[in-house]
């Protein structure tokens, strides 16, 4: 199975800085996008490591192969980097180009309307389970930061033993019902490879990068009764750790102020 690199960056220099350098390189991104916010924060797996960055996160960098030694140019631009490999199956890797771009830019009747108008988040305490705060909806709504097209999830999962097999069950409960009805799927998986990348990555079991048309998608899935109860019936349960990062993806070989968002 291949494998595939997962980074986190913090860079010293605006983004186009480092794309211009980037393009210099072998390096073949599969996913490049720009870091918005935390939706889930680990609770031990990687804490210190992932939140304790300042200053905090500007990119998410995926491509193929080992982690890849960057020439001093690239190094120059960069304050922080995290990464974690995972084998990623070989079929997902040959064409996830051609489908991200299919994914990333559909005609506009292949994406599903938001099934209904969130208002008002629906009581959670926080985002920590995956449902609908306060803090999150008004987030969403306001306009502020948050993208306005499609979003890219970056999900770390750390399962209790034995637990993996349930946490099938709200993968094909996500795939074939809950998050499709949204428009939402993973894109892309796989399994977390012990002892490679960072130090502070070890004790992750999978990664993976699901894609919503938009927040407005992702806030409807939330405040889902029927999502609500594959999270709560298979995925919270069989959950040890887990973290999602909110990212926009930038197109490839663009620098940032051609980049669609």
């Amino acid at each position: 199975m291949p494998i595939c690199t997962i980074e986190l960056l913090s860079l010293y220099s605006d983004i186009s800085h480092f794309l211009q350098h980037l393009r210099q390189t072998p390096i073949k991104p599969l996913v490049l996008a720009r870091v918005i916010r935390w939706i889930i924060k680990p609770t031990y797996q990687s804490k210190e490591a992932l939140l304790d960055q300042n200053p905090p996160w500007d990119l998410l960098l995926i491509y193929e192969g080992s982690q890849s030694s960057f020439p001093s140019t690239i190094r120059n631009t960069i304050h922080t980097r995290w990464s974690l490999q995972a084998g990623v199956p070989a079929s997902i890797i040959a064409s996830f180009k051609k489908n991200n771009e299919q994914i990333l830019h559909p005609p506009s009747d292949d994406i599903p309307k938001p099934i209904r108008t969130v208002s008002k988040p629906g009581g959670a305490a926080s985002a920590q389970s995956l449902e609908l705060d306060e803090e999150l909806h008004q987030w969403i709504t306001s306009g502020n930061d948050a993208p306005k097209g499609a979003v890219s999830m970056l999900n770390l999962l750390a399962f209790h033993s034995g637990k993996q097999a349930q946490y099938l069950k709200y993968g094909k409960a996500f795939a074939e019902e809950v998050g499709k009805r949204r428009g939402g799927l993973a894109k892309l998986v796989g399994k977390v490879i012990p002892g490679l990348g960072d130090g502070g990555c070890d004790g992750w079991d999978e990664m993976a990068l699901a894609h919503y048309p938009s927040l407005e998608h992702f806030a409807d899935m939330l405040a889902g009764e029927d999502y609500q109860k594959a999270n709560h019936e298979w995925r919270l349960p069989s959950l040890k750790d887990t973290c999602i990062i909110c990212t926009s993806e930038l197109d490839l070989g663009l620098d940032e102020e051609k980049a669609r968002l």
